[in-house]
């Protein structure tokens, strides 16, 4: 299937919509009894979906036909006889009595409003031809400040959905939700909680646009941690999950009532499966947080009892009591000098192969539920992309409730890059992909746009992290394809180099590329020709070459043994015993070379002694390891630091050096400085 990149509604789109507002508010004062007596529309005793492929007129060929045709080929297969948003008794009794409120520009309004919410507009909007085409002319066209974030703006396509942007609402929020989020706020504190900043990354995630947040301030930081950007998406995902049940019961107490043969096109609001909601995290202590506070944010009513909560603390641990029971004990009483992030990213207390299901009946949320019929899924993506590859090989298993997310979240992304992004891509790859197996879902409930397989354009996909990068940003540019539109965080730094000790020097050398796809050629010779012959030819020991990535790791080595060159390696992947024999010789100068990786250092953070010469093959991603490697050259004479970098080195370059430096270290070629070095010192 041909690829689709993300397209964003026209002004007619948002015409129509406006429209259709206005029709729904004069349609609200006509009374319910009308709409009763409007809903029964009497039709032709005939299969709607049926049509699609009987006839002369039909395309067979069409994605709906196919699609149809398999579902209602296999449909009275499903022995279980049950459809999305109904597989128990409990479940039936769901509905609330504030099913139909909502928080719209700070107040709560009637049932037949309830059409006009953001969700609603967002599910049944038709998507046309020219919409999609449209995104070829996609730009990031308007600009707005971060209330109470000085450094940093939004950007957004389409139309400027912060323009008239309201401090005092949650735009979309039913009533129950936004009345507990606000009571669990005042005791739970925060500076952020219930902030206009947090109010406005609501409105964000409301517009249901795909969102790309780069500044997400880490709880494994001391003094920035930030949960109102958690809690914004928590409650945001509540809401969507309650309102796509509350749609559904709704439609179910219509359908009891509706007369046969009437039409029941627009009862279309369901997916080929239950889960709706998909949050990847890395870590299983970071998901317990999260579902922690999940359940802390849903309201008493919804909650009356959490089945397998002890299961859950088990399973998953809290992060604050786990960390010294697993094997990295050792490791922190040897060393208890490391950061504070250590404990909570380090493997040694970690599981980063997890998946967890969650579903809410009327008063119980039900974790470690079936994937299939919970609401949430909560994984990382190595146990997803495990998942897929199992699908491959056993044709018995499947990841069908992949096939219906409507909202993916991907937070600590910065965290993920460290592990694999790899792992990522994969897995919104396989998002909203037609499911292999029959569904359980009844048929005519399936919402038009699932059947015509253009899911993806629905799906709203958020992600968050500390910093962004080239993979994140390339996932986000090509591989989000909600016909939204787009919102991303735009954020200027100061730089870390204030932590490094005033005697060291910093040399940033740039060195030119032709292009992007010889980058990675153009780096290596520059090395190879320009910064090993000093190293060859001194007679300093000392030296340490730190790579960010595994396979500048794997290409330095190859050079370094083809040259006889005497060195050791500390990677990712060597063992504790070969670090510790490695670190031995380099401090007693039997070897004069360390070849150091960044994911290394982020997993072990083992101390390095005798470091007299640092080389940056290339610069760290996460700007917090910069002054923890420079500063291990504290104790040697004359101590010199020397940074690779090139143009495109500039998001690595600005969260390191700030951004002021960056723009002018990394100019275009028609106002680039001729002098290549730069040279940072107290």
């Amino acid at each position: 299937m041909k690829k689709r990149q993300h397209v964003a509604p026209t002004s007619e789109s948002n015409s129509k919509r406006k429209k259709k507002e206005d029709k729904g508010t004069k349609k609200k004062k006509e009374g319910r009894r009308v709409e009763k007596e409007t809903n029964v529309e009497i039709i032709k005793s005939v299969n709607l979906l049926e049509d699609d492929h009987d006839g002369e007129g039909s395309d067979i060929d069409s994605p709906r036909s196919n699609v149809v045709g398999s579902l209602q080929q296999n449909y009275d297969d499903n022995d279980s006889g049950l459809i999305e948003g109904s597989e128990t008794e409990e479940d039936n009794e769901f509905s609330h009595s504030d099913e139909e409120d909502i928080r719209t520009n700070g107040g709560a309004t009637s049932e037949d409003s309830v059409d006009l919410s953001s969700f609603d507009l967002h599910l049944q909007h038709n998507l046309s031809k020219e919409e999609i085409d449209s995104q070829k002319n996609l730009k990031f066209s308007w600009d707005v400040p971060v209330i109470g974030v000085s450094n940093c703006k939004w950007r957004g396509t389409g139309e400027n959905i912060l323009k008239d942007f309201n401090i005092n609402s949650c735009p979309g929020l039913k009533e129950k939700l936004y009345e507990h989020w606000m009571d669990v706020s005042k005791t739970s504190g925060g500076k952020d909680i219930n902030s206009p900043k947090q109010k406005m990354f609501f409105s964000l995630c409301s517009s249901y646009r795909d969102i790309l947040y780069c500044n997400k301030r880490p709880f494994y930081l001391k003094g920035l941690e930030d949960t109102s950007i958690m809690d914004a998406y928590i409650m945001h995902s509540l809401n969507h999950v309650f309102r796509t049940r509350d749609r559904v019961k709704k439609n179910d107490s219509k359908l009891a009532r509706i007369e046969e043969g009437a039409d029941t096109e627009r009862f279309r609001d369901q997916g080929f499966t239950r889960p709706k909601v998909l949050i990847l995290l890395p870590f299983a202590n970071i998901a317990y947080r999260v579902v922690k506070r999940l359940i802390q944010l849903t309201p008493s009513a919804y909650k009356v009892n959490v089945e397998h909560m002890d299961r859950f603390s088990a399973k998953f641990g809290d992060e604050e009591d786990k960390g010294d029971k697993e094997n990295g004990e050792e490791l922190e009483n040897a060393y208890p000098q490391k950061p504070d992030d250590y404990k909570v990213l380090s493997p040694y207390h970690n599981e980063d192969d997890f998946m967890i299901g969650i579903k809410f009946t009327r008063k119980t949320i039900k974790l470690f539920s079936d994937f299939h019929t919970s609401d949430f899924i909560i994984a990382s993506p190595l146990c997803l992309v495990n998942k897929i590859e199992e699908t491959e090989i056993n044709k018995e298993k499947d990841v069908d409730f992949l096939s219906s997310i409507e909202v993916l979240i991907i937070d600590h992304a910065d965290v993920m890059t460290m592990q694999n992004w790899s792992h990522v891509r994969p897995v919104i790859e396989h998002l909203n992909r037609l499911p292999s197996t029959p569904p359980r879902t009844d048929v005519m409930r399936i919402r038009p746009w699932y059947l015509d397989e253009q899911a993806r354009f629905y799906r709203q996909t958020i992600i968050l992290g500390f910093y962004s990068n080239p993979e994140i940003k390339a996932s986000f540019n090509h591989q989000c394809s909600n016909y939204e539109g787009k919102v991303k965080l735009m954020c200027e730094y100061k730089g870390v180099l204030q932590k490094v000790l005033p005697k060291i020097q910093q040399v940033y050398v740039r060195f030119n590329i032709e292009s992007i796809v010889d980058a990675d050629d153009d780096r290596f010779n520059y090395f190879v020709k320009e910064v090993f012959p000093r190293i060859k030819d001194s007679d300093q020991g000392g030296i340490m070459i730190f790579a960010s990535s595994y396979f500048e790791f794997i290409r330095i080595r190859n050079f370094l043994k083809s040259q006889n060159a005497s060195f050791c390696l500390v990677g990712e992947y060597t063992t504790n015993q070969d670090i510790s024999r490695a670190r031995g010789w380099f401090f007693k100068a039997e070897r004069k070379i360390m070849l150091y990786t960044e994911r290394c250092h982020f997993y072990r953070r083992f101390p390095i002694r005798g470091v007299k010469n640092l080389i940056m093959y290339s610069l760290p991603e996460r700007k917090e390891l910069y002054p923890e490697i420079v500063n291990r050259l504290d104790g040697s004479e004359n101590p010199q630091c020397t940074a690779l970098f090139s143009r495109l080195d500039k998001y690595r370059l600005e969260r390191i050096v700030g951004t002021t430096h960056a723009t002018k270290m990394v100019a275009t070629k028609k106002v680039a400085s001729e002098k290549p070095v730069f040279v940072f010192c107290d």
